[in-house]
């Protein structure tokens, strides 16, 4: 049991030390030190709050985005089209911006509703394509995710188009009452955002892990017919996990366009639908775990904007050093189930998802 322990400890480790290392090694070889490459993404990381609240403005969506994935991963399914869901949300957040003229808390209010909604509906539109007319997720949510985006250049382009001419760059600002407000000047950070993340949070980790909805997840995603023949509705369980991630991530749309940008742009959600999915790849389905990978991420990108000032060196790097970290937790993880197997012998009395619900069934 302790060389298990110790092995699953060595596996963690493991990636992030040798994406370090392979890391360190390049930098050498194009002649920089990687000490000083390292002090420079954490000074553009940290050097003052405002820096910091750049690190956590980009962390909020991704922390959003994760949160919703590890729901659609526990029902089995790859939400590829979170980016869309994510550019959803921020058309419909953009619209009561533009159009609606309620009192401010009242239409921020209104703007997070309809940003759930349109990514809600984007991701369902996903869950029915997958069920009804057997169109796999991944498939669905890259042709959404292309279909999401020239709706909104159109929207921005021809409609929403700014009253002083057409134009593919963003609509007009939003008026102030539209914005979300910062905490302070000197730290421009949502303060509304951050306590739906700290909900989010909050609210998936007990739903998949307290409640017959979370048993139901896990039952459609370890094996979606067994879960059907033991009575799990595995269709509704999809959609509904599709659902609930699409509200996520268009509430991550709708912060990006109502706080970061002020306006709707194309492309606005940055591809941090993409990195929310390697952020899930890397921590599984641990909700806190993913907020705080989440962070890191956050400030690697934001750290690395320094490289081109204080080192002249391409802030790619950033991407670089999380493309290794990836791999090579990829590759961990099948070294880790080859080497350390699951216990064999006498079955220890630890139910499955879809013996748990069968259970609740059994009792009512």
């Amino acid at each position: 049991m302790k060389n298990r322990t110790w092995l699953s400890v060595g596996f963690a480790l493991l990636p992030i030390i040798a994406s370090l290392v392979i890391t360190s090694v390049l930098i050498i070889a194009v002649g920089s030190n990687p000490v000083d490459v390292f002090v420079a993404v954490t000074e553009g990381a940290f050097r003052d709050s405002r820096a910091f609240a750049g690190v956590v403005n980009f962390w909020i969506p991704l922390a959003l985005c994760s949160l919703g994935l590890i729901v659609t991963f526990t029902a089995g399914l790859w939400n590829i089209g979170v980016e869309g869901q994510m550019m959803v949300g921020a058309v419909f957040a953009s619209y009561a911006a533009l159009f609606i003229d309620l009192p401010g808390p009242v239409l921020i209010v209104v703007e997070i509703l309809l940003a759930m909604l349109g990514g809600a509906l984007w991701a369902g539109l996903v869950g029915f394509l997958k069920t009804r007319l057997a169109v796999h997720e991944i498939f669905g949510g890259v042709a959404l995710n292309a279909l999401a985006n020239v709706w909104a250049i159109y929207l921005i382009s021809g409609p929403w188009a700014p009253p002083s001419g057409g134009t593919a760059q963003a609509t007009a600002p939003f008026k102030e009452s539209a914005v979300l407000p910062p905490i302070s000047p000197e730290f421009p950070v949502s303060l509304i955002a951050l306590l739906l993340v700290t909900a989010g949070l909050v609210l998936i980790t007990f739903a998949l892990s307290g409640t017959r909805w979370g048993l139901q997840l896990k039952a459609t995603g370890k094996n979606s017919r067994s879960a059907l023949l033991l009575g799990v509705p595995t269709n509704r369980s999809a959609i509904s996990a599709l659902v609930v991630c699409g509200a996520l991530a268009g509430i991550a749309g709708s912060y990006r366009v109502l706080f970061t940008y002020e306006s709707l742009r194309p492309l606005a959600s940055g591809g941090i639908g993409f990195l929310a999915l390697l952020v899930v790849l890397l921590v599984g389905l641990r909700p806190l775990f993913a907020t705080l990978v989440g962070l890191a991420f956050a400030v690697i990108l934001a750290g690395s904007t320094r490289l081109k000032v204080a080192l002249q060196l391409d802030q790619s790097l950033a991407g670089v050093l999380q493309g290794f970290i990836v791999l090579l937790v990829l590759l961990s993880n099948g070294l880790r189930q080859r080497f350390t197997p699951e216990p064999t012998g006498v079955e220890t009395p630890k139910p499955t998802a879809t013996v748990e619900i069968q259970r609740t069934q059994e009792h009512g």
